[in-house]
């Protein structure tokens, strides 16, 4: 079913296709008229073409704000979702745990549940600030020595508990010859560690199989690579996954949740750190890596 803004984006580039048309007929006509008269012939060329640029522009500024608002609209839902359940879930076993004598095990289950749940709400409320403050231009952070390596182990370990996963479902490997030393602020540097591997979990199908590498590209750069057996991406999707509040539009994606933050928080720290960020994919169906490269950082003596 198309939605409203799509109808309206639909709308605009037709609009604008047909004022270009129209401009270029008019244009045409005034130069089969008026080739003789050589300046009318040039302010007529000189405005066909301010006009149609005109046109063009406005069309596509028009359609990249309504594409825009929705996107808007969708992290909007999808982060009220997100705070609006694990709120709800813990009202509900509180309001259990009040009303209902229950006995040491239940209380312990009920207590479980709603730390996870609050846990949850954290870290949506952290995603979002955190979006703000890496896509901030001028926001400055300290730099200290890290261990990159450090980072990854640190953020493997952290999924295998919150996600509870089987042994062999989250393997780490480390192919450095050295200790993987990075420049860079420790928090940011984990929150896009951890939401890689964090989306690698949740978009996995089946059973869940991820891979994280940390390896040297040479002297100068290092690299984590996030490998998963998930549903794929096609494509004209690699490219776009990394953008504010995008989430693809298909597929497992829709059964997922998140606010469609995580990437952005990725590629705003890799580029805050010198580095990049970037997604690759056979295709839908067959997995995908995604890899965060970081400049090395230089000796101690240095």
């Amino acid at each position: 079913m198309i939605t409203g803004r799509r109808r309206s984006a639909i709308f605009f580039s037709v609009f604008g296709i047909c004022l270009v048309v129209l401009a270029t007929t008019l244009n045409v006509s005034w130069v089969v008229l008026y080739w003789r008269e050589g300046v009318l012939w040039l302010l007529g060329v000189i405005f066909f073409l301010l006009i149609t640029a005109g046109i063009v522009l406005n069309t596509i500024f028009l359609v990249r704000e309504i594409r825009r608002n929705e996107q808007h609209d969708s992290f909007i839902n999808a982060v009220t979702h997100e705070l609006k359940t694990p709120v709800a879930s813990i009202r509900l076993y509180l309001q259990t745990l009040q009303s209902r004598d229950l006995d040491e095990t239940k209380r312990r289950e009920f207590y479980r549940i709603m730390l996870a749940d609050s846990d949850r709400l954290l870290h949506t409320i952290e995603q979002v600030l955190r979006a703000g403050a890496t896509g901030s231009r001028l926001r400055r952070s300290a730099r200290a020595r890290l261990d990159l390596g450090e980072i990854a182990r640190e953020c493997v370990e952290l999924a295998r508990t919150r996600f509870h996963l089987q042994p062999g479902a989250l393997d780490y490997v480390d192919r450095t010859s050295s200790r993987p030393i990075v420049l860079g602020d420790g928090d940011e540097l984990k929150a896009a560690v951890w939401n890689l591997i964090d989306n690698a979990v949740k978009y996995s199908t089946g059973d869940i199989m991820v891979r994280v590498e940390l390896a040297e590209l040479d002297n100068q750069r290092l690299a984590i690579r996030v490998i998963d057996r998930g549903p794929g991406i096609s494509p004209d999707e690699l490219k776009r996954i990394f953008r504010r509040f995008y989430r693809i539009p298909a597929g497992v994606a829709v059964r997922t949740k998140g606010s469609g933050l995580g990437l952005f928080i990725v590629r705003s720290v890799a580029r805050r750190h010198g580095g990049r960020a970037f997604a690759e994919s056979p295709g839908v169906g067959h997995g995908s890596t995604f890899t965060l490269q970081l400049p090395a950082a230089p000796p101690a003596s240095a």
